[in-house]
């Protein structure tokens, strides 16, 4: 049973689990094979989703890509540049709703790495792109992850501190329920009855359908997704002044 438990905790954060001993007393084997029965299941159905994802944004940008060709032949510039920037949007949102899609499928495979390393980087790249982001540190954690999809999360949560707050602060630290990852902003802070909103995808709280300011709604989706398949989630918190958006993942022992 201790095998079972350990094995659906790996299944339950995404990792790929050799298939159980089906051997043992009768209901322990039965339980092994129904366990291998919904791995298989749950394989194919990832292994399904991401064929499908792959057909379908192909067959989306050839049609997309298409309209820009038409619309570079339109003689009005002002109607030529609502159309770019109509068909500038249609493609964003149809590659962040793909990349929301394949982030729920979990393809990356996981490894051990440092988190704090991780951390640094992506808020030294970020700095060197222009972005008021500033690391404190934290403590040194080998931990198990997708690091390139958690690299994901951060940077939207970085971003979105960045573009409400003008600019983030991130820390590291071990609590009670694991090992959190905060951005702070001084931001105007989200309604407290907003707040599990705006993880919904495609929610906006403004009206604006602008991409610069408002984006297309998918960034926390996509962050919390991500949060989600390591075991974790993430939180939002106002404080005096801005919000704090904490990513939150489990130490196992």
């Amino acid at each position: 049973m201790r095998h079972l438990a350990a094995a659906a905790e790996l299944l339950g954060r995404g990792e790929t689990v050799p298939p159980l001993a089906e051997s043992g007393p009768d209901d322990i084997r039965q339980t092994a094979e129904a366990f291998n029965r919904m791995q298989a299941r749950i394989q194919r159905f990832v292994d399904d989703r991401i064929r499908i994802l792959a057909a379908i944004g192909h067959d989306l940008r050839t049609p997309i890509t298409s309209l820009r060709l038409r619309a570079e032949f339109v003689t009005d510039s002002e109607v030529q540049e609502k159309l770019l920037a109509t068909i500038e949007e249609i493609r964003s949102l149809t590659e962040t709703a793909i990349t929301y899609a394949r982030e729920e499928a979990t393809i990356e495979p996981t490894r051990a790495v440092e988190i704090g390393a991780l951390v640094e980087s992506l808020c030294d790249d970020l700095a060197e792109l222009g972005l008021q982001v500033s690391y404190s540190g934290g403590p040194k954690i080998i931990y198990r992850c997708r690091p390139d999809a958690l690299r994901r999360a951060l940077r939207n949560l970085i971003e979105n501190a960045v573009r409400y707050g003008e600019q983030a602060r991130v820390s590291i630290c071990y609590t009670p329920a694991g090992l959190d990852i905060a951005v702070e902003d001084d931001g105007p802070g989200i309604p407290t009855d907003s707040q599990e909103q705006v993880f919904a995808p495609f929610f906006r709280l403004e009206s604006s359908r602008s991409l610069v300011t408002g984006g297309v709604g998918l960034g926390l989706s996509i962050a919390r997704a991500i949060a989600r398949h390591h075991g974790g989630d993430i939180s939002l918190n106002n404080l005096r002044v801005g919000m704090r958006a904490v990513i939150t993942l489990p130490i196992t022992h």
